[in-house]
């Protein structure tokens, strides 16, 4: 059941993200298909998907305000995405609807023999451009907002509102999956990062994934933290820190930083752990510290489908920035809102509510 109505619940915090929206046919197999076979699929379901709708929705269930700037086509497939999201609690009053084009749709499949899941995308039109947005829905959409979440699919349209975002001082977090066009100029507004394991070498031509978090701080000096996810593997952040006087430690090497993390984190542990460095200087005028988070083990027999895991990590996090978790409990947070969305066939089917029981341990007592 919904739990919008909860009073314990932040309700002065909202969360706007600015993207694309897609409907999932999602299809599970027994085994994947070989060319020119034909199989029969176990289970069948018809979903909202794409990234920023998927976090948003992760973020309505945990009862933030949760908003969304998006367009789609005026047929039955973009009727349906924003219906299923304004039933889940996000805000579309500003979506916008083409007269003509066709919605993005992604066929999923759904691998039971190695849990894996294989996504053919066929994007739609028209896109949203930097045309659709009016100084007055600008104004209105970012009236109230605490993170701006963007991804850099609609890269014209977000990096209009993300220059319109900094100038207000909201906080801005980019979801930096791979290279795209015009991602460089969100990144350079970004206060947080979010990164897939291959982007902070490939954006940065670092040899090391450690050195090429330090580099993004470097190269970013707006960036208070950049987290690089791992799938089944946890993840890395590294946070900047300004807690330590120049005097007080010598540099430490990223590397040696990160390998002697790795040595103490408990990576046996069937529940998430994290480990955390102390405070050091960097090199390139960085203070920080590295954190490490490990996954929860999910046993096979409740694993169902990875589809969304990302962008539930995401919402999560984005939970975290708008009520002031410290930085080991979003990410303990986040990790375990992930692995219960893996629980579930899609991206949205089992995104916790504030009230599930997965999570009280991190909501049960906060205000």
């Amino acid at each position: 059941m919904s739990s919008f109505s909860d009073e314990a619940t932040p309700r002065n915090q909202t969360v706007l993200g600015c993207g694309q929206l897609c409907l999932d046919y999602l299809v599970t197999v027994p085994s994947f298909p070989i060319p020119d076979q034909k199989i029969r699929g176990t289970s069948f379901k018809v979903q909202g998907g794409g990234n920023t709708g998927n976090v948003l929705t992760c973020v309505a269930r945990l009862g933030l305000g949760s908003r969304i700037l998006a367009k789609v086509a005026n047929d039955s497939q973009g009727r349906w995405m924003l219906e299923e999201l304004e039933s889940n609690g996000v805000d579309t009053s500003f979506c916008v609807t083409a007269k003509d084009g066709a919605s993005h749709f992604n066929y999923v499949i759904v691998d039971n023999q190695t849990n894996t899941r294989t996504c053919i995308y066929t994007p739609g039109y028209p896109p949203l451009l930097p045309d659709d947005l009016t100084e007055s829905l600008v104004l209105d959409v970012l009236n109230g907002v605490r993170v701006l979440y963007a991804n850099g699919r609609s890269r014209e349209a977000e990096l209009l509102l993300a220059q319109k975002a900094d100038r207000k001082n909201i906080s801005i977090l980019i979801d930096a999956e791979k290279r795209r066009k015009g991602l460089n100029e969100l990144l350079d507004l970004a206060d947080y990062a979010l990164c897939s394991t291959n982007f902070p070498m490939d954006w940065t031509e670092a040899l090391s994934a450690p050195s090429a978090l330090l580099s993004m701080l470097i190269r970013l000096p707006k960036l208070k933290f950049v987290i690089m996810t791992l799938g089944e593997h946890g993840c890395v952040m590294l946070e900047r820190c300004s807690n330590v006087l120049e005097s007080e430690e010598e540099e430490r090497d990223i590397d040696e930083l990160h390998e002697s993390l790795m040595q103490t984190t408990d990576f046996t542990s069937t529940l998430p752990v994290c480990n955390t460095s102390l405070v050091a200087r960097l090199g390139g005028n960085i203070t920080g510290r590295l954190v490490i988070v490990t996954a929860e083990k999910i046993p096979s027999s409740e694993l169902m489908d990875t589809t969304g895991a990302g962008d539930a990590f995401t919402g999560a996090l984005l939970y975290g920035l708008c009520t002031d978790m410290t930085s080991e409990e979003m990410l303990l947070f986040a990790s375990r809102v992930a692995a219960c969305c893996c629980r579930g066939l899609g991206a949205r089917t089992t995104l916790p509510f504030c009230n599930d029981p997965n999570l009280v341990a991190f909501l049960g007592a906060r205000p």
